[in-house]
């Protein structure tokens, strides 16, 4: 059933639209939306900006990933990194990671190097403080259980460390995922020449409500499409360590 008030949601929206309550120069009706969407699709337009931004994303979540994981794990690990290394994280943290945009042009121009590191900076912080919260949390008796049973640097991280730290890492990479597309649709607005964010701007232009929000729907799905593989992953992973 719950697919049923969004279902009620679109036919109320087609019919407005269609007798013209809701005037197209507002909001389209579905049906012209779709339309477009199918245009998109024919003439590839959609299919080559949907892989300009997933490479964009792809790129910016690896990076802040792998530096979110170095980062957690020496933090997690050492009360001397932490007394060193995480205050100034979490002043960082503490800003925006959007409003850097400014600097970030200053700094690195308006290539694609200030997107992919825009998108970097907010995934970085999730993982990070998930990765660190999780090994401080790691069960002291369970490493004096693997050190009593002699346990290998191996074994340990296999069978204790893993186990214990997946659930917060993978809620981490969830959050750092859905952060990934929210920067997306900001920093492909910065004299971007291709990617939805393009495309939006470009109907924007020529006024085109119906190719917005086809955009919009695209980013949306992503962020689901991706939200929900984390899922399965996240599930095949703490079954494995049960």
């Amino acid at each position: 059933m719950r697919w049923l008030s969004p279902v009620l949601l679109i036919l109320i929206w087609q019919v407005a639209g269609a007798t013209g309550v809701l005037p197209e120069r507002i909001l389209p009706a579905p049906q012209l939306i779709a339309e477009s969407a199918l245009e998109l699709i024919a003439s590839g337009e959609l299919a080559d900006a949907l892989a300009v931004s997933s490479v964009r994303v792809v790129q910016g979540f690896v990076l802040g990933a792998v530096a979110g994981l170095v980062l957690g794990v020496v933090v997690g690990t050492s009360r001397i990194a932490d007394a060193l290394v995480d205050p100034p994280l979490q002043m960082l943290r503490a800003l925006p990671h959007l409003g850097l945009i400014p600097l970030f042009i200053l700094w690195f121009g308006i290539g694609e190097t200030p997107k992919v590191l825009l998108i970097a900076l907010g995934v970085v912080f999730p993982i990070y403080l998930n990765t660190a919260s999780g090994l401080r949390q790691v069960d002291p008796r369970l490493q004096d259980m693997a050190t009593v049973f002699g346990f290998s640097r191996r074994q340990r991280l296999t069978e204790v460390i893993l186990p214990s730290i997946a659930p917060q890492v993978l809620v981490g990479v969830r959050q750092s995922l859905a952060i990934a597309w929210l920067t997306l649709i900001v920093a492909e607005q910065l004299n971007a020449t291709n990617g939805i964010g393009y495309l939006i701007m470009n109907a924007r232009d020529y006024f085109r409500i119906d190719v917005i929000i086809v955009g919009l729907v695209v980013y949306a799905l992503l962020g689901i499409l991706t939200d929900a593989v984390v899922r399965v992953a996240e599930a095949r992973a703490l079954r494995h360590y049960r």
